[in-house]
């Protein structure tokens, strides 16, 4: 359940935090964070970073050591969730957050790490830049964070660790807030009126049509 008081935002904010989690495996409440890295931008330009390696007092699985390179014992003398975790937030503060399919898995291993230490919610409103893709970026066929620095010509190299994830996805949030306001115009750009998240234009079995981007978790859609 998303924090109350916390929104999805669309469009595009100037000041803001990128933020990134690697993880033991993908469920909030059996896995563990092992890494928090966050970028913090004013005026779209990078001001500060943040990176921390967290033990979680477990074994890390071979599956996702495979996946981001963090090992057992590079995490042995790491500090555990709830010191990594206040670090982290003071770095945040109330600044909006921003992050690639956030609301889905980072967003939920926030709230799930809060509630284990015995923290605050994290009520900071956030805009997920998988969601802004599926908007500014129509004509891709898939929409993960590689693919759209494909599209903008900005390197991988290291990606799948917290901190380089995030240094790509403040670029590319970047380079689709260029072309939003580009588009600002757009008659296909529009708000959904029951969650407020972005429209897209989607071809159907019927013809054109807008649907929410927040699908499927919001159905709506209207005629194109």
């Amino acid at each position: 359940m998303e924090a109350k008081g916390r929104k999805r935002l669309t469009g595009y904010v100037p000041d803001y935090v990128v933020f990134d989690f690697e993880t033991t495996g993908l469920s909030p409440a059996a896995d563990d964070i092992i890494e928090i890295s966050a970028v913090k931008a004013k005026d779209g330009n990078v001001t500060a970073t943040f990176s921390a390696l967290v033990n979680p007092g477990r074994p890390i699985p071979k599956a996702a050591s495979a996946v981001n390179g963090i090992t057992d014992d590079m995490v042995e003398n790491a500090p555990k969730l709830s010191q990594a975790l206040s670090s982290f937030l003071e770095f945040i503060g109330d600044g909006v957050l921003i992050g690639h399919n956030i609301q889905s898995f980072d967003l939920k291993f926030l709230d799930s790490a809060v509630s284990k230490c015995g923290k605050n919610k994290v009520e900071n409103d956030y805009i997920d830049t998988l969601f802004m893709a599926r908007n500014c970026l129509k004509e891709l066929p898939r929409h993960r964070l590689t693919d759209l620095a494909e599209y903008f010509h900005i390197s991988t190299e290291g990606a799948h660790r917290a901190l380089k994830d995030c240094m790509i996805n403040q670029k590319c949030y970047e380079e689709m807030g260029k072309q939003l306001k580009a588009r600002k115009t757009d008659p296909d750009i529009g708000l959904c009126p029951r969650c407020g998240s972005g429209l897209v234009k989607r071809n159907g079995r019927f013809g054109a049509f807008f649907g929410c981007s927040n699908f499927p978790d919001c159905r709506f859609t209207k005629n194109g």
